[in-house]
């Protein structure tokens, strides 16, 4: 790709006249429609060597579809107001680490690189949400702790680059988590300590004192690109661009702004730095994705492929709004922020007509999911005094999802890093409280507390009872009129 033709706008700035400063591990249509977009407007408004050297860290075609291109992609924008179409002159080179592994490890090491960012997704981390350390049985941490000058995992990455950079006198990167993770750095911190202490414990005062690991809250809808997005881009910009990302036009980055080595002008697209981001953050997590997954379980078992169908369904449309109104509740006041607003926001984005954002693709790895989206805001509804049943339906309807078959009988992928483990939890569960039991005891994965409460524990039942007995579509009408 090598222009705007067709009318869409080109960098604001020569892309050459300014070196990488970011490593960004997680080379995705999230990261290119978001944190590239973000440093792509700071490089037009306040320069500096802060472009990208993007990593993808399992896929080799992302990286040489971009290296094709020229490092350049195409974002295409709309909503209901319209389509609008920029080119992203921010990526300053795209790598991936099983073809460009040297490459990858020298830009982790270099002296110009002062972030590392990642969009790695939940299950990549490899976290162990029972103890907060690091999960042995995670693919990339067990081959990283047997072989950690060798690593292939975003933990084991971090730790040698930390460490060859301390032997060879550089400074350390920040650490810039852009996961949807509750309080994100505290957590990656933590997971490069667990990591480090068995790997390179000499390294453990840095990490404690000398790295920063800022917290963030990333929102941007961006469905996975797919043959109609290069239609479309082809369309608009006159270029083939197997590169380009459909998204919404709503953007939004809150970040804590603790950066002891500098950082871009991402103010300048519109990032908020403050000194907390819990609030935004509890507010994203349990309005937004909360939402999205409760109607992701529902709406694909109801037969809805995309996020705007569910929004043409009525009742569950009903559904969506009561699980935002219901998280509001169990809110703490945000800066700047009405929350009924913000509730209506959210549904005029998921009814956007122009992005297919499957129902499918966000009920992808549930488990890693619903510990901060459902149980979190259920937890503190009941501390409130509140009725959790909101979360309850959307409990059961990932349990309901976690059977693996649709009403009408056919199997279905489920797409879980616990899979398997989902799979024999499961396996002689017959009635629904053998159901509720096996999956409600999977090891770090409901709190203690709604295990052992009747309350919750009876509403998730009498969902997944009707789920079960008389489909998806009957539940969805009996909550929706309760």
């Amino acid at each position: 790709m090598t222009g705007g033709a067709g009318g869409a706008a080109l960098p604001g700035y020569d892309p050459k006249a300014h070196g990488a400063g970011i490593v960004h591990l997680g080379l995705g249509a999230f990261h290119k429609a978001h944190q590239a977009v973000y440093t792509d407007d700071a490089l037009a408004a306040a320069g500096g060597d802060w472009r990208i050297i993007g990593v993808s860290l399992r896929s080799t075609e992302v990286a040489q579809v971009l290296q094709a291109q020229g490092n350049r992609f195409a974002v295409i924008e709309r909503d209901s107001t319209g389509t609008s179409t920029r080119v992203i002159g921010a990526l300053a080179g795209a790598l991936s680490l099983q073809d460009d592994r040297a490459a990858v490890l020298a830009a982790l090491c270099a002296p110009t690189t002062r972030i590392v960012s990642l969009t790695v997704t939940e299950k990549g981390y490899g976290f162990d949400r029972a103890t907060g350390g690091i999960d042995r049985s995670h693919p990339a941490i067990a081959h990283d702790l047997a072989t950690p000058c060798q690593p292939i995992g975003a933990a084991g990455l971090l730790v040698w680059a930390l460490a060859q950079r301390r032997a060879a006198g550089i400074a350390p990167f920040t650490v810039l988590c852009c996961d949807n993770l509750p309080d994100n750095g505290r957590m990656l911190r933590a997971l490069l300590q667990g990591f480090a202490a068995e790997t390179a414990p000499d390294l453990l005062p840095l990490l404690r004192t000398q790295v920063a690991f800022p917290a963030t809250m990333v929102d941007r809808i961006t469905p996975a690109s797919g043959p109609g997005t290069r239609a479309l881009a082809l369309a608009l910009t006159g270029q083939d661009d197997a590169a380009a990302v459909e998204t919404e036009r709503f953007r939004q980055w809150v970040i804590e702004d603790d950066f002891p080595t500098g950082r871009p002008a991402w103010d300048a697209g519109g990032a908020l730095f403050v000194a907390d981001v819990t609030p935004y953050e509890e507010m994203k997590l349990r309005m937004l994705n909360g939402a999205h997954s409760m109607l992701a379980y529902a709406g694909f078992l109801a037969g809805h492929r995309h996020v705007r169908d569910v929004m043409q369904d009525a009742a569950l449309a009903r559904l969506v709004r009561r699980h935002m109104h219901a998280a509001a509740q169990t809110l703490a006041p945000v800066p700047g922020v009405d929350l009924t607003g913000y509730a209506e926001q959210l549904c005029r984005r998921f009814e956007n007509p122009h992005l297919a954002h499957e129902t499918r693709q966000i009920a992808m790895d549930g488990t890693q999911k619903l510990p901060q989206r459902i149980f979190a805001p259920a937890l503190e509804a009941m501390a409130r005094g509140q009725s959790p049943e909101p979360f309850a339906f959307a409990c059961a309807a990932w349990m309901r999802f976690a059977l693996g078959v649709q009403d009408g009988g056919a199997d279905f992928d489920l797409r879980d890093p616990r899979a398997e483990e989902i799979r024999q939890a499961l396996d002689g569960a017959r009635d629904t409280d053998a159901v509720i039991r096996a999956l409600a005891a999977l090891p770090g994965f409901m709190p203690a507390t709604l295990q052992g409460s009747d309350t919750w524990l009876g509403l998730v039942r009498g969902h997944l009872e009707v789920m079960r007995a008389q489909g998806m579509r009957a539940a969805i009408e009996a909550a929706a009129a309760a």
